[in-house]
């Protein structure tokens, strides 16, 4: 197996559990969870993005979707909340598998390693494990809307992973950090999930 996926792996081992626990304590536990996550992105984007002229926005963006990340557990159940994480892991996870064993066309230039294989594999990996999350929590069938909403959450976290690639390729680096053996950074794990976040914390407080 190759190292990095292995160092990857054990890493997702550890860190899973760790999150989870902070997530579904909710209250302080997760106010600290996120602030210390917070910390670290921004740290991050500091690294990487200091002297640019975005420098600010990013600080207040990644503020924002923190918040955002805050009120969505505070308002809605925390079944809501895990939805979206399982939708973001295996749209990452999805896209990662697709893309190195179907290699093929090359989706954009803002990141080479981004493939078509990879972003069906994403949207794929992500409506199976939803549907599995859904028949086995609920015990309910999922509905065609429920698969848009897949669709819709996949899609923002695709276009959030592509937008930090953007932003790291500006800076000529490969990662944001190396705080997690074989991921990089922390802002290279949540790329996805700090623009789901607002976005469809904002989406569910108007529908």
């Amino acid at each position: 197996m190759n190292n990095e996926i292995l160092k990857r792996i054990i890493s997702s081992i550890i860190l899973i559990p760790i999150s989870l626990f902070f997530i579904i304590k909710g209250s302080y536990f997760f106010l600290f969870f996120l602030f210390i996550i917070f910390l670290a992105t921004s740290y991050e984007w500091h690294h990487m993005s200091k002297n640019k002229p975005y420098y600010i926005f990013g600080l207040i963006f990644l503020f924002l979707s923190f918040v955002s990340a805050y009120l969505f557990r505070a308002t809605f159940f925390l079944y809501d909340f895990l939805i979206l994480i399982i939708i973001c892991v295996f749209t990452d996870i999805g896209g990662y598998i697709f893309g190195k064993l179907l290699k093929g066309p090359k989706l954009t230039k803002i990141s080479p390693n981004k493939t078509y294989a990879g972003m069906f594999g994403g949207y794929i990996l992500s409506i199976i494990s939803y549907s599995f999350f859904v028949e086995n929590y609920t015990l309910n069938q999922i509905q065609l809307s429920d698969i848009g909403y897949v669709l819709l959450v996949s899609s923002i976290s695709q276009l959030g992973d592509l937008a930090v690639s953007y932003f790291k390729r500006r800076s000529k680096i490969k990662n944001t950090g190396n705080l997690l053996p074989g991921h990089g950074g922390v802002l290279d794990r949540i790329d996805g999930l700090i623009f789901v976040l607002p976005i469809i914390y904002a989406y569910n407080l108007f529908i």
